[in-house]
């Protein structure tokens, strides 16, 4: 089985519909969900709620904004699968806690290797943000270039890659 999915799209793509489908359908297995997001405001907490209920009580929610490696590492074993939601919060977290580049590179880094010793099925849901404007703010785009740089790697590490494109899933890697 392949043990590293990355499901990439765009806002509203269907990428956390799919994995959340891709995830269930291995059955028997420990289900562990790992939250990047930070409820900040009462839309976000909403959205974190429906997302909970859509995936029900088998799935074990762990929050982890910041220490993405730490909670995998913590989590991942035999007979589990893990779904990561989702990479561009996690580094849009990073980015806030600090700006310097080699604390975030460090923790890319530290993400790449715990993926390489994962020994379960573990599905990551990043957003594709290049393809659209250049941001006009130098922190923007700071958080643009990271976010390419972190789903060029995962992508590289990862044995599949799906692209969501308007609910549908197409096969890149």
């Amino acid at each position: 089985m392949n043990k590293i999915t990355l499901i990439i799209g765009g806002c509203k793509s269907g990428k956390s519909r799919y994995a959340l489908e891709a995830a269930n359908q291995i059955t028997g297995a420990r289900k562990v969900f790992i939250a990047t997001s930070v409820p900040f405001d009462d839309e976000m907490k909403e959205r974190i709620e429906r997302h909970r209920e859509e995936r029900g009580n088998e799935w074990r929610t762990v929050d982890a904004p910041l220490e993405l490696a730490d909670a995998i590492k913590s989590h991942h074993g035999e007979n589990c699968v893990i779904l990561v939601d989702c990479l561009t919060l996690w580094i849009n977290n990073l980015l806030m806690e600090s700006q310097n580049e080699k604390d975030i590179g460090s923790k890319f880094s530290e993400l790449i290797k715990t993926l390489e010793n994962v020994d379960c099925p573990i599905y990551l849901v990043s957003n594709e943000v290049g393809a659209g404007i250049v941001p006009e703010n130098p922190l923007a785009r700071k958080f643009r270039d990271l976010a390419g740089v972190v789903n060029q790697t995962v992508a590289s590490a990862a044995d599949n890659v799906v692209w969501m494109v308007a609910g549908i899933a197409v096969q890149i890697k």
